[in-house]
C-alpha cells in the first residue's frame, strides 16, 4: 500500500495507513472473497490462506488463488494482518462473535467485511479486542466467472470506518484494487444497500419477465417458417431487447426521470390497459409486476388521474 493517502477532496491526510505488503487471510473463498483476493494479490499483498468448505469454493480457491492454502477459519484469523470476512450478511455477526470468543484475532489486525448492509458496528466484538474494523463493500454483482475480477476495476466500493485513520486505510485498499472508495455513514448502510439491491436485483427480475413475455409473443414460425425462439438464454428475445435496455439504462443514468418514454410516460390509458390484459392472459404474476412498475413510472412522469386510477385498481 502507499505510505500516504489522500481524502475524497484530494487533500493529503498525512496518515501512514498500513504496511506496503500485508499478509491476507480470507473467510471465505466465495465469489466475492476470491475476486477480492485476486485484486489484493495484484496490488502486491500476499493471500496465504482461505477458508473453503464446499467443493465449489475449493475449486474456485484453487483456480483463482493457487498459491493460497485452504485452512481452518481460526488459523486464518490467527495469522492474518488483513482478515477479509466475505461471508453472507446473515452469517457475519455469528462469525465475528465466534472469532472474538476464540480470541484468535491479534490486536492491530485489520478486519474487513464485505457486507453491504452492515457498517463497522457488527465488528464491535473484535474491535473491542484491539482489531481495526472496516466495512468495504464492492457495489458490483458477482457471478463466479472471470468477468468478476475485470469488473472490480473502476467499480465503486461503499466504505465505512470508525475514524479518519480507518477511512484512510480503507481508501488505500480500495484504490489498490482499482476501485473508487465512496464514504457511507454507519447509520445509512441499510438504505445504501437497499438502493443497490433494488436497482440491480430487481432489474434482473424485470428483464427475466420481459424476456418471458417476448418469448411467448415470438413463439411459432418466423421468417421462411423457421422457429424463432427456444428456451435457452441468449436467443432472439434477448437480442431483441438488449439494445433497447442498454439505451434505456444509459439514458436513465444520464438524464434521470427525463429519460422516461413509452405509453405510461405519455399517459396512454388505452395502450396500458391493453398491455395489462395481454400480460394477465400470459401470467398474472408477471402482469402484477408490470402494474406495480407502471404505477411508479406514472407517478414519476406525473401522469393524469385516469392512468393512475387504472394502475391502482389491483394495487392492494
Amino acid at each position: 500500500m502507499t505510505s500516504r493517502s489522500v481524502n475524497s477532496t484530494g487533500a493529503n491526510t498525512g496518515v501512514d495507513p498500513a504496511p506496503a505488503r500485508l499478509t491476507v487471510g480470507i473467510v471465505s473463498a466465495g465469489r466475492v472473497g476470491s475476486a477480492l483476493g485476486v485484486a489484493l494479490e495484484r496490488a502486491g499483498h500476499v493471500v496465504f490462506g482461505v477458508a473453503a468448505i464446499s467443493d465449489v469454493s475449493k475449486r474456485r480457491a484453487a483456480t483463482r488463488l493457487p498459491d493460497s492454502r485452504v485452512l481452518p477459519v481460526e488459523e486464518i484469523a490467527r495469522r492474518s494482518e488483513l482478515l477479509l470476512l466475505a461471508v453472507p450478511d446473515a452469517e457475519l455477526a455469528g462469525l465475528v462473535r465466534g472469532l472474538a470468543a476464540a480470541g484468535v484475532v491479534r490486536p492491530g489486525t485489520i478486519v474487513v467485511h464485505t457486507s453491504g448492509a452492515n457498517g463497522v458496528g457488527v465488528l464491535a466484538p473484535l474491535t473491542a479486542q484491539g482489531a481495526l474494523g472496516l466495512a468495504i463493500h464492492p457495489a458490483m454483482t458477482f457471478t463466479g466467472h472471470d468477468e468478476d475480477i475485470a469488473r472490480l476495476t473502476n467499480a465503486c466500493f461503499g466504505v465505512t470506518a470508525a475514524d479518519e485513520v480507518g477511512e484512510a486505510i480503507a481508501q488505500a485498499l480500495v484504490i489498490e484494487m482499482g476501485g473508487e472508495p465512496v464514504r457511507v455513514a454507519e447509520e445509512q448502510r441499510t438504505l445504501y444497500h437497499a438502493a443497490l439491491a433494488h436497482g440491480s436485483n430487481h432489474l434482473v427480475t424485470l428483464l427475466v419477465d420481459a424476456v418471458t413475455a417476448l418469448r411467448a409473443a415470438l413463439s411459432g414460425p418466423g421468417l421462411l417458417g423457421q422457429p424463432v425462439v427456444d428456451d435457452q438464454p441468449g436467443g432472439l428475445p434477448e437480442r431483441l431487447i438488449g439494445p433497447l435496455v442498454s439505451a434505456a439504462l444509459d439514458n436513465a443514468l444520464r438524464r434521470g426521470s427525463a429519460a422516461l418514454t413509452g405509453p405510461v410516460a405519455r399517459g396512454d390509458v388505452d395502450a396500458v390497459a391493453a398491455h395489462l390484459s395481454a400480460l394477465e392472459s400470459l401470467d398474472e404474476r408477471l402482469a402484477a409486476g408490470y402494474r406495480a412498475m407502471s404505477l411508479r413510472t406514472a407517478e414519476l412522469a406525473k401522469s393524469d388521474t385516469a392512468l393512475l386510477e387504472l394502475l391502482a385498481e389491483k394495487g392492494h
